[in-house]
């Protein structure tokens, strides 16, 4: 097939939905598609069609903290971009892909379309997120202007499943997991001297409100291991300048970084727990990339975190917003280290259904039906 995929962002690895983009495109090409990129982000390559960002007065700022960025629909480079292709994919709802679903059908070609931008991570931002009104409306908008718009839209979870279907997106959902690369799997490799004789507990994701890094720090200070637990927070964000003076007090300094996959891999590999405290969440790549290292996850079970599904004992939830269930999770599991020897290995099996290549044939299976139903519109 001959796919192009529009992203915004593309080339940087610094939010999820651009990492799942980057590793979709790498993915369709080893299965042997042509695969084209329209996207925002100044970055070379075959097949890469850039158009210019545009800017959001009062908010720029505050997106670009997000590591975000969007871009200017181009009429003319969009018709080249897709002219040709057998699928057009779309993993945003913004004026970039308005435009361009616009175009593709126009030309008759065949779209898909992803939900990956979770009203919840807007509004928590703006100190809304608790606002159903708001939320709904964010989630009738994006209906309205956008995914009305396809039969088909891929679903990285069924909790976001459910919340599409609660607010009557009409289309067929296909759940179907991100995925991860096969090069998140178990290796041996020590401790780093510095933290050879501490309890490290890590947590990836963007420095901000919804993530709830917040709750980690506190539950640590409350922890009865407090003076011999080190904690690794992976990510950047807005919210750094918070989290580092809420952390000031503890015996061990928070270790704040941003790392690339090779060193993630590393870090996942020699810690002792993972935590994900997100109040809001579509999937969450990381904490499978996580546990498919072998590394034990504690998780919210916020209604809205659908990372929760990835709990298999009680021992992986702690009750979300609240800093003492989650301190009494880390405390049990630290004490237990035969329970978490054995959910280690429980969760190495789990994780192969999550294989990138898996999840990627299952996309591709909602490309073909789309490109068939075209077929048929056109014959009837």
């Amino acid at each position: 097939m001959k796919i192009t995929l529009v992203m915004d962002q593309y080339g940087s690895t610094n939010n999820g939905t651009t990492v799942t983009a980057m590793r979709l495109c790498e993915t369709l090409k080893k299965h042997g598609h042509t695969v084209r990129v329209i996207t925002g982000s100044k970055v070379d390559g075959e097949d890469v069609f850039v158009v210019k960002q545009y800017h959001i007065p009062l908010f720029q700022n505050l997106i670009e903290s997000q590591g975000m960025i969007f871009a200017r629909p181009e009429p003319e480079t969009i018709k080249k971009a897709i002219e040709g292709s057998d699928v057009v994919h779309f993993l945003m709802p913004f004026r970039l892909q308005k435009k361009t679903k616009k175009i593709a059908d126009e030309l008759g070609i065949p779209t898909t379309a992803a939900f990956h931008v979770q009203p919840e991570n807007i509004t928590s931002t703006l100190y809304l997120n608790k606002s159903k009104v708001v939320n709904d409306l964010i989630y009738s908008s994006f209906l309205k202007h956008f995914y009305r718009k396809f039969n088909h839209i891929h679903c990285p979870s069924n909790m976001i499943k459910k919340q599409l279907e609660e607010h009557n997106y009409q289309a067929k959902l296909h759940v179907i997991s991100n995925g991860v690369s096969d090069d998140f799997k178990p290796i041996e490799i020590e401790k780093p001297i510095l933290y050879k004789d501490k309890i490290i507990i890590v947590m990836v994701g963007r420095y901000s409100r919804e993530k709830r890094q917040d709750l980690i720090i506190d539950a640590v200070k409350k922890s009865k291991y407090e003076k011999n637990i080190q904690l690794f927070l992976i990510g950047k964000g807005p919210m750094k300048d918070s989290l580092v003076k809420q952390g000031a007090g503890l015996t061990n300094p928070i270790v704040f970084q941003y790392v690339d996959q090779q060193n993630l891999l590393k870090i996942l590999n020699y810690s002792d727990l993972y935590v994900h405290a997100s109040d809001v969440e579509i999937e969450a790549i990381s904490c499978i990339e996580a546990f498919s290292c072998g590394l034990v996850p504690i998780i919210s079970n916020n209604e809205l975190c659908a990372t929760k599904q990835f709990a298999l004992s009680e021992y992986n939830l702690f009750e979300h917003g609240d800093s003492t269930s989650l301190k009494d999770k880390i405390d049990f599991l630290i004490e237990n280290k035969f329970i978490r020897d054995e959910l280690s290995k429980k969760y190495i099996d789990y994780a192969s259904q999550f294989k990138l290549d898996n999840c990627v044939k299952e996309i591709e299976k909602m490309f073909e039906e789309a490109i068939e139903e075209k077929k048929n519109e056109k014959t009837n």
